[in-house]
């Protein structure tokens, strides 16, 4: 294939991080269409691939059978030829504490686009600041997912912390025929709040406690519902290195929404205001009366885009991330998105999907 009919696409627009890079290299794959993206990562202070951005690249190239040019520590431009997409084991490791979760925020439709079984082997750092906590993606992110048809077994092995990462996941996923589309509209009444609230290396269990304690006095005020937050401390086993404290939380509701919010603690951070953030994180998607939070939001717009027919969710406000996923979804496939807008309250993301078939399913 000659160089002009390379679908081009510019990495610095609207987010301009490695969101853009993640999803055109999932849809090159899933369409068969090679890209060159061009100023990648353009917005950030160092642009280019970071380790984790290479090891994605490098994980969807093998996924695919595909080649890649370019593809380096701190490239700004890559190309990417995919070929047919595989089945059985494929391995993404960061050599850094680089996100475990944006790996497979990647490689996930692909796999749901798979001939067959994929086993995703994962390493780098499991809860990592600027990425979701890998606990959101598996306890708030996957029930999202499975409206849609699809899911994932996930194994943490290991967790790894920023700055030497070397977590370990092991992700295993069955592909599906289709995705379908879901109407997700109405928030429904609080029933319950559930998370997680942590501690690994030589911390105490207090601050965990702490935190538990800061994100509780948000909830009482957000209404009725039980409250279970386990508070716990790593196993040196799970958490051989490294300090680290955070919070993952989630919310249901009486239609089956499920809402989340997180936190990491950290130095200079005093331990109840990192639960009370992470739960002012679930008190403002449902103050806005929305079915997806902040950070689900990005994560289903490829999934709005692939499934067949016509999906509605109302949201918070959309993020900049959101933006950005709508604007590449709809460059890259015939996938149709209209927003309506609740007196800046809420929206509904509305998209007519493209129907991707598996032929293999």
């Amino acid at each position: 294939m000659n160089k002009h009919s390379l679908f081009d696409i510019d990495g610095s627009v609207l987010e301009g991080g490695g969101q853009i890079l993640r999803m055109a290299l999932c849809f090159s794959a899933l369409t068969r269409t090679p890209v060159r993206i061009r100023q990648i990562r353009q917005g950030r202070k160092k642009p280019g691939l970071a380790a984790q951005h290479l090891a994605g690249v490098e994980l969807l190239r093998d996924m695919c059978q595909g080649r890649v040019n370019g593809a380096s520590l701190g490239s700004t431009e890559i190309e990417f030829y995919p070929n047919h997409i595989g089945q059985g084991r494929f391995c993404g490791h960061v050599q850094t504490a680089g996100s475990i979760s944006l790996l497979l925020q990647a490689a996930l439709p692909i796999a749901i686009f798979a001939p067959g079984p994929i086993t995703l082997d994962l390493r780098g750092g499991t809860n990592a600041d600027m990425a979701p906590q890998v606990d959101f993606l598996s306890e708030i992110f996957r029930p999202n997912l499975e409206r849609f048809g699809a899911s994932f077994d996930f194994d943490l092995l290991r967790r790894g912390y920023f700055p030497k990462g070397g977590g370990h996941c092991s992700v295993a996923v069955k592909p599906v025929h289709s995705l379908r589309p879901v109407q997700l509209t109405d928030a429904g009444r609080v029933q319950s709040f559930f998370g997680w609230s942590y501690v690994a290396g030589s911390l105490p269990i207090k601050i965990a406690h702490e935190m538990s304690s800061g994100a509780r006095s948000i909830l009482q005020q957000i209404g009725p519902g039980k409250i279970d937050i386990q508070v716990y401390k790593e196993s040196p086993d799970v958490a051989p290195e490294g300090n680290c404290s955070g919070i993952i939380l989630g919310c249901e509701t009486n239609t089956g929404a499920i809402l989340g919010g997180s936190a990491l603690g950290g130095r200079g951070k005093q331990n109840g205001q990192c639960g009370a953030e992470a739960a002012q994180e679930i008190q403002s998607a449902i103050q806005a009366g929305a079915c997806v939070d902040r950070h689900v939001q990005d994560m289903v717009i490829i999934l709005m885009a692939l499934a067949d027919g016509r999906s509605r969710i109302r949201t918070e406000p959309l993020t900049m991330h959101t933006k950005t996923a709508i604007y590449i979804s709809e460059l890259m496939t015939k996938a149709k998105f209209n927003i309506i807008e609740n007196n800046g309250q809420n929206v509904v993301i509305e998209c007519d999907g493209i129907g991707l078939l598996n032929p293999f399913q």
